[in-house]
């Protein structure tokens, strides 16, 4: 992808807004991701939805996918220019701690649901320096990372997005020194907390990223796969609708995760076979430009379908997308 012509220069001299700061908890209490309910003989629409319902599937009642989850080690700021962004985490959820369920009745009989992500959308549409602007003093180095996506992206942005909407997805898929510093990684714990003040400080970054997801095209329906390297079948019965509140990264191709950089061959591994009605494919607007991945949005649902071990360590569960009932992520603005 061709970078800008002439590099840009971050500093907080460029943000001309009142930042209100709202204390995160350092660290998140352990919580499933999932919000699982039992369903009796849950009936499932075949047919694919127009391009309106399309729009509206995360946003409104009709999405359903994988989670996604980071864990890793605080880096050093000094280490921020070594280049360790050339590996993508975010399809495989690595070192996963979920609490298992222990009835077949529903998660919420153990772990608090958390509530449906409103709000941001009342946010202004601000550019990426101004919308990052509340998350300097939560995420480490972010004005570095912010100037690197500016500089990636092109002056006439595919699928007719801004530069700073373009710029606010490559933002969001670069891998900093130590992904668990990464600003998916934080961005999507605080999507996955119970406790929704945690999410505040990210809204203004929020509405500019949903934008600019909104307005690419949904991949028409197609099976797409995530990988987690434990076992999560016993989180999975046949017949339960689950909730992922986090942004789901995606693969076309299974031969990806098999690869030692993802998955692997060995150990305890569950890949997710979703039978996904409209996913995002951001390659074009992706700090990895050579790797086919497709978003889901926040607030997906979907029922379990199957599962089966063809390995002693390997589980695969098929998941297929359907319409939440209720509002679970509200439009970035009207008219979707």
């Amino acid at each position: 992808m061709a970078g800008r012509a002439k590099n840009r220069q971050v500093t907080m001299n460029d943000i001309h807004i009142e930042i209100d700061k709202t204390d995160v908890a350092p660290h998140d209490e352990e919580m499933n991701e999932n919000r699982q309910v039992m369903s009796n003989g849950p009936e499932i629409e075949s047919h694919s939805p127009n391009e309106f319902q399309m729009l509206h599937l995360n946003l409104k009642k009709e999405d359903t996918l994988d989670q996604r989850q980071e864990e890793l080690t605080m880096e050093e700021p000094d280490k921020v220019l070594t280049d360790p962004m050339t590996k993508n985490h975010r399809v495989v959820d690595i070192g996963l701690q979920e609490t298992e369920p222990t009835t077949t009745k529903t998660v919420n009989d153990i772990i608090a649901d958390p509530s449906p992500i409103i709000g941001y959308a009342d946010e202004p549409l601000l550019p990426l320096v101004e919308a990052c602007a509340p998350l300097t003093d939560i995420i480490e180095n972010l004005l570095f990372y912010v100037e690197l996506a500016l500089n990636e992206t092109s002056e006439q942005p595919p699928d007719h997005l801004t530069i700073d909407e373009s710029a606010a997805i490559r933002l969001y898929t670069i891998e900093w020194e130590g992904s668990r510093n990464s600003l998916y990684s934080k961005l999507n714990r605080a999507l996955k907390s119970v406790d929704r003040e945690n999410l505040r400080p990210y809204f203004r970054y929020l509405k500019l990223l949903l934008t600019a997801l909104v307005k690419l095209p949904c991949v028409p329906p197609v099976t797409i796969w995530r990988g987690v390297t434990k076992n999560m079948s016993a989180q999975f019965p046949p017949g339960t609708r689950v909730t992922w509140w986090s942004f789901s990264s995606c693969t076309c191709s299974l031969p990806v995760l098999e690869n030692n950089m993802y998955l692997g061959n060995t150990g305890n591994r569950t890949l997710y076979s979703v039978e996904a009605i409209n996913g995002r494919a951001i390659q074009a607007h992706s700090h990895f430009v050579n790797e086919d991945e497709l978003l889901l949005l926040p607030g997906t649902e979907m029922i379990v379908q199957s599962q089966f071990s063809p390995a002693s360590d390997l589980y695969i569960i098929h998941l297929k997308q359907v319409v939440p009932n209720e509002v679970l992520l509200d439009p970035p603005f009207e008219g979707i």
